[in-house]
């Protein structure tokens, strides 16, 4: 099979030679150590020693204040947090609104003055033609709620005003549809995949009762998924943590693949999460990060792998339990990983 092929059958979960793989997301600190190690020169001579079947590609965004859409809102107090990328620890710029209708007193961000369509075609082109393409788009809606108003006056406003948070939650849906479609338009039939999500969950349990998911969370979240599915994509649905509980309401809108299947969250169990939702999407991750990868041997890294292969021999993207590869992981254990999906 190619990479392509062997992705789509896997997401699918039809019958594969072996299942897909995906490295992540190295942070550029890990980079050069993967690159010394394997001994190659880029990152596609790195997926192509590594026999990797995924190529993300991230969506060009150039603006004032970010280089990065997932950072494209300033919704810091100015003078309060020197540096951070969300205001999630601080007071966001809404914290003290109460009017809805006032939300436009904010400076939002022009996706289309930012986006150029001729460099999102560039940076697709960029893929070696035999792999999967995956648009990492992120439209991280509801975390970005949370910033604009601070995260525990987020969780307030939801409870005492919750028309003030559905306005700029809707806003900021808003601002990635936009940004979205143009993607969509430069790279049609180029981009096989898309990875969006919120981070909904702890180690032990969501960050908000189910309730309030499906109340405030999921209506943009189907949006989102929607305009991914017009344009024939498939939509792998990021959340760190324990996220048991809302996987249905997920499957429910459309996802088709959750990532990244945090492997020592509660209830996120490998063997649980096959019973349950086997049969109704899959998923990605299930190689531990937080300690495997970290403080494991290649032996047991492989035993793992070979445990996922023989529990989903299809449906499941094998992959480290989290997208942004941190330095501590050990390049001999990213080696075990891949040899052993073969």
């Amino acid at each position: 099979m190619t990479h392509l092929e062997r992705f789509y059958a896997t997401v699918e979960r039809r019958e594969v030679d072996y299942p897909a793989s995906w490295l992540g997301l190295p942070l550029p600190e890990t980079m050069p150590k993967l690159l010394n190690f394997f001994q190659v020169k880029n990152e596609i001579d790195l997926k192509a020693r590594l026999n990797d079947d995924i190529y993300p590609v991230e969506m060009p965004y150039h603006s004032p204040i970010s280089n990065a859409i997932y950072t494209a809102f300033d919704f810091a107090v100015k003078h309060q947090n020197d540096n951070s990328e969300r205001t999630l620890t601080g007071q966001g710029v809404f914290a003290n609104y109460t009017e809805p209708a006032k939300i436009n007193d904010f400076d939002w961000p022009d996706p289309s003055q930012y986006i150029n369509p001729a460099e999102c075609l560039e940076v697709v082109n960029h893929a070696p033609k035999d792999m999967a393409v995956l648009g990492v788009l992120w439209s991280a809606h509801f975390q970005d709620a949370c910033a604009a108003f601070g995260m525990e006056e987020a969780l307030m406003k939801m409870l005492t005003e919750p028309a003030m948070f559905k306005a700029v939650i809707e806003r900021i849906t808003d601002f990635y549809l936009e940004a979205n479609e143009i993607f969509y338009c430069a790279t049609k039939g180029k981009v096989h995949a898309v990875l969006i999500g919120n981070d909904l969950g702890s180690q032990n349990g969501l960050i908000l009762s189910p309730q309030l998911i499906r109340e405030f969370v999921l209506p943009g979240t189907r949006k989102l998924i929607a305009q991914a599915k017009r344009y024939g994509l498939k939509v792998i649905h990021h959340s760190c943590g324990a996220i048991s509980e809302i996987i249905p309401d997920l499957i429910e809108a459309g996802a088709d693949v959750i990532h990244p299947i945090q492997a020592l969250a509660k209830g996120m169990d490998i063997q649980r999460l096959k019973k349950d939702f086997g049969n109704q999407v899959a998923f990605c991750g299930g190689v531990d990060v937080q300690q495997l990868l970290v403080s494991g041997s290649p032996e047991q890294v492989k035993d793992k792998v070979k445990e996922l292969k023989q529990l989903f021999p299809t449906g499941l993207i094998i992959s480290p339990s989290h997208e942004a590869v941190l330095p501590d992981v050990k390049a001999e254990n990213i080696k075990a990983l891949f040899v052993s999906i073969r």
